[in-house]
């Protein structure tokens, strides 16, 4: 097994809130990263992860307000998971944006999530062989870590062989 070079990033989840506590989701400081929302689905049930997103060049209050989950017949019951990428310090505007951007993008792969169909086709399987997420906090259903070397093509086609001790090795 060869060594490969892995990009970690973390996400600090916090919530439940409310479509009427998007305000709470407004500080231009660190209000920005993924979100994810919880609520009721015709085919999957009630309490269910519809739709993850991300608020990348403007807040997660602002980016959620704009899309119109109003609009649904459960809006009272809806619930909004906030992920801010963490680490030892903050990075560079372009650096956080990146990882905002390829955190969604497996994280949607990943759990594939009812309205987020459209943008399960454009994900570039290379884009994500290297990158492991943590999800710490509240992450609710999503997987505690994501790796997408296993999540990818990329071992698809290696060969395993199951390890044998020696001595019972028919010669």
């Amino acid at each position: 097994m060869k060594n490969i070079r892995v990009k970690l990033i973390q996400i600090d989840w916090d919530g439940p809130y409310r479509l009427d506590e998007l305000n709470r989701l407004t500080d231009e400081s660190h209000d920005y990263g993924i979100y994810q929302i919880y609520g009721k689905h015709i085919v999957y049930g009630k309490d269910v992860l519809l739709y993850i997103g991300k608020a990348d060049q403007q807040t997660i209050g602002k980016r959620v307000s704009q899309e119109n989950w109003w609009n649904t017949n459960d809006s009272n019951h809806l619930m909004i998971y906030a992920g801010r990428i963490a680490g030892e310090g903050t990075p560079e505007e372009a650096t956080w944006s990146k990882e905002i951007d390829l955190a969604e993008k497996l994280l949607i792969n990943v759990h594939k999530p009812a309205y987020n169909s459209k943008n399960l086709t454009s994900i570039r399987d290379d884009e994500f062989q290297n990158i492991h997420i943590f999800n710490w906090g509240d992450h609710r259903d999503l997987l505690p870590e994501i790796s997408g070397l296993r999540w990818t093509s990329k071992l698809d086609n290696v060969e395993y062989n199951v390890y044998k001790y020696n001595a019972f090795v028919e010669q």
